[in-house]
């Protein structure tokens, strides 16, 4: 059989992470032949894999429409393609053979639901690709997600029979670290994400100004931002000046560096939107504590940990009790 890979989209992150766990997979199968037809990323050519990169691909909307509907059906037609595994999270508008998709985006399946107001880009997330994303795995053969409740919010919302969508988890590489050891003098907080709004920092901030407020100043809270990512997260970063908080902007740190601190810190993570939540999985192979929004993905992924507790998303008291337990320990 030959399967076309289509992943134009990656070139950094976590989604080359899913495009590289695939070819690793493919690379070893000998029955088969693959096709991966990628934007800007590279990867070898081996024996049952050739790779066709189309860098204009990113150019544009328009570029991606016109490699959509025009160049892809091509593609499938000169390389007799047999079947597409799209891992963009939607389908091939006019491939002419089954398709199977790889749903990684965890927006338009999220128990919070987005308003235009209160974030642009994700509510359009929602409202936009969400319909393409349900209209695309309703009409695929088979449906890959990452977590269990990815799929079933994906069975609930698109009215599919369950057999249909299959949990495939990310690959992970663990780093090996000296056992987690929290520092006594000045304990650290550590929270490994992006600069979405969804990720939730406002949250910690104001826990960090009620832990002044009662006395705490001795700790660390450490954010893999710069502070100057936009106007939110340069806004929180003035405050914490203003009030003195001890909130360091690190910026992001090498996988090294993020597993050491790992192992010295407690995790908190108050994010409301995510497939996996991969630090809370990370966390938990150091040993880490960890503090976790109380939502569906970070039940699935730390709900048996010992060392976990889910506390409400916005309820900075509760975030703020919870960091209070370890500075009294």
């Amino acid at each position: 059989m030959r399967i076309l890979v289509y992943d134009t989209a990656a070139d950094s992150g976590g989604a080359v992470t899913v495009l590289e766990s695939f070819y690793e997979e493919f690379s070893k199968d000998t029955k088969n032949r693959y096709v991966f037809v990628l934007g800007r990323y590279e990867l070898q050519r081996t024996e049952n894999i050739r790779v066709l990169r189309y860098p204009w691909v990113k150019k544009s909307p328009l570029h991606r429409l016109y490699f959509e509907w025009v160049k892809a059906p091509r593609i499938i037609k000169k390389y007799r393609i047999d079947r597409v595994l799209s891992l963009q999270n939607i389908t091939l508008p006019r491939a002419g053979v089954p398709q199977d998709v790889y749903e990684h985006n965890a927006l338009p399946f999220s128990e919070y639901r987005f308003r235009l107001r209160g974030g642009y880009r994700p509510w359009l997330t929602q409202q936009l690709l969400g319909r393409m994303m349900k209209h695309s795995i309703r009409r695929a053969r088979k449906v890959m997600v990452q977590t269990r409740w990815m799929k079933e919010a994906i069975v609930r919302q698109c009215g599919i029979p369950g057999e249909k969508v299959e949990v495939k988890f990310p690959a992970v590489e663990m780093l090996q670290t000296e056992a987690w050891q929290l520092d006594d003098a000045r304990p650290a907080f550590l929270y490994p994400a992006n600069a979405s709004a969804y990720k939730n920092h406002r949250t910690l901030l104001a826990a960090c100004k009620l832990l002044k407020e009662r006395g705490f100043s001795d700790y660390r809270m450490i954010w893999t931002v710069t502070g100057e990512e936009n106007d939110g997260i340069r806004e929180m970063k003035k405050a914490a000046e203003r009030e003195r908080l001890p909130i360091e902007f690190r910026g992001p740190v090498p996988r090294r560096e993020l597993f050491d601190l790992y192992a010295s810190s407690v995790l908190v993570f108050p994010s409301y939107v995510e497939t996996v939540g991969m630090p809370l999985l990370e966390a938990q192979s150091v040993r880490a504590p960890l503090l976790a929004a109380d939502c569906l993905y970070a039940r699935d992924i730390a709900g048996d940990y010992e060392r976990a507790e889910f506390l409400p998303v916005f309820e900075a008291e509760a975030w703020c009790a919870a960091m209070q337990k370890w500075l009294e320990k």
